[in-house]
């Protein structure tokens, strides 16, 4: 079965380079038929999203920094007056001093605590709100989450409490934006290759174990990833919310490591 999204729009955040999640998912959801709108945050990385949107017909790109309140008004103003309505958002915005994703979680400063829950977690809430507004026929919501959130990783430290956050965050709207026939999402890819996973400590010897263990001895792929994004957002997945979907080629199963490897 094809899934289609012909005829859907939505706004794709937290796009760094052709080879972030979001990137991924924004490809499978143009090859899909979606048509697509794109934020970034700041001039540099303006620069590196403008011919990724180019490339799948996108020439809507608005400047939204999530620690801002009058930048995301300014954002969903102007998506709201190019549109009207979308049908989708994704969610794919984290943050934490890179200083801290090393050494031990019990070092964490208030400070990093503080931004990385806000800019991880409460941002999916806060932009949530202002997407819901643009769904009056309902929609479908996406965030990215990480098995840190539920598993001691290591180094993935604060970011864990954040993506636990984030994952209760999920249910609560889920059930709060039910009644307006909006769904509330989560996609929990395994370790990936990305600019974001690089900040985390270890974070190769961590692809390396998880691709060696992993049932499927593969990790996640972005089309993997953006396919699940894909039918989540379609139709297909109409009866589909507050679900955490792991893409991780079945490592959330194991209780310990593959046996040649123990």
């Amino acid at each position: 079965m094809t899934i289609s999204m012909q005829g859907k729009r939505g706004l794709i955040m937290g796009v760094a380079n052709d080879r972030s999640i979001a990137w991924g998912i924004a490809q499978a959801m143009h090859n899909a038929g979606a048509e697509l709108a794109f934020t970034y945050q700041g001039e540099a990385f303006g620069k590196r999203v403008e011919p990724l949107a180019a490339s799948v017909g996108s020439d809507i790109l608005v400047d939204a920094d999530v620690m801002d309140d009058a930048s995301l008004d300014r954002a969903f103003t102007e998506l709201k007056e190019r549109w009207g309505t979308i049908d989708f958002l994704v969610h794919a915005i984290a943050y934490s001093d890179k200083s801290e994703l090393t050494g031990r979680f019990i070092n964490t400063s208030r400070e990093n605590f503080r931004n990385s829950l806000t800019i991880s977690c409460y941002s999916f809430i806060d932009v949530a709100r202002r997407a819901s507004e643009l769904m009056p026929e309902g929609g479908t919501l996406l965030t990215m989450t990480y098995q840190g959130s539920n598993r001691v990783t290591p180094f993935y430290n604060v970011m864990g409490v954040a993506k636990a956050a984030l994952e209760s965050s999920v249910r609560y709207l889920a059930n709060d934006l039910g009644p307006q026939g909006i769904r509330v999402n989560a996609i929990s890819p395994g370790p990936m290759k990305t600019l974001a996973g690089a900040a985390i400590g270890g974070a190769r010897k961590t692809y390396k174990h998880t691709d060696q263990n992993a049932p499927l001895r593969s990790n996640a792929t972005l089309e993997a990833i953006g396919g699940t994004a894909v039918y989540l957002a379609s139709d297909a997945g109409a009866c589909t919310s507050g679900e955490i979907i792991t893409v991780d080629g079945g490592y959330h199963v194991l209780g310990m490591p593959q046996s040649e490897n123990l």
